[in-house]
């Protein structure tokens, strides 16, 4: 039975539930932010688990398939060799998760930040779509709205 779990769970079938495994924490996050739900799941250490999960799964799976791990250090020399190791699609699924789960954690940091300054969640929809899509778009929109709402800035908070 662990072998035909293993068998299932090919890099395009990881990607796929990486993409909808998602998709349910964020619309906690933008659509139920004060639920009791959204707390304990969305918002915590939870998916980020569950993404490390897979992570760890794809880091035995390229393990298996005999991907170069040094290869990865190339990665600091130029975009060139960036755009070699995205050729790998053990790297490109570790990177897609990488990705995804560093945006669901700032989404997550994004609502709570938003509770202590209560801004208008209808408002805060609009960067929390574009973290979803952008990460660090969305974060920036969330920061000017923030200083309006905060009347301050503070680089350190």
């Amino acid at each position: 039975m662990i072998e035909q779990i293993y068998n299932y769970f090919t890099l395009d079938m990881l990607y796929l539930w990486v993409n909808i495994g998602v998709l349910p924490f964020w619309m906690l996050i933008i659509f139920f932010p004060q639920s009791h739900v959204c707390k304990y799941l969305a918002t915590s250490i939870f998916p980020i688990f569950l993404l490390s999960g897979v992570y760890i799964f794809v880091l035995y799976k390229a393990y298996l398939g005999s991907f170069d791990f040094d290869a990865n250090f190339k990665l600091y020399k130029g975009l060139i060799d960036v755009s070699e190791l995205f050729e790998d699609n053990y790297f490109l699924l570790m990177f897609w998760t990488h990705f995804v789960a560093i945006n669901l954690f700032v989404g997550g940091w994004i609502l709570k930040d938003s509770q202590k300054f209560l801004i208008n969640k209808i408002l805060l929809g609009i960067p929390l779509i574009i973290t979803y899509l952008i990460g660090p778009v969305g974060l920036f929109f969330y920061w000017v709205i923030r200083i309006f709402y905060a009347k301050r800035i503070n680089l350190y908070d």
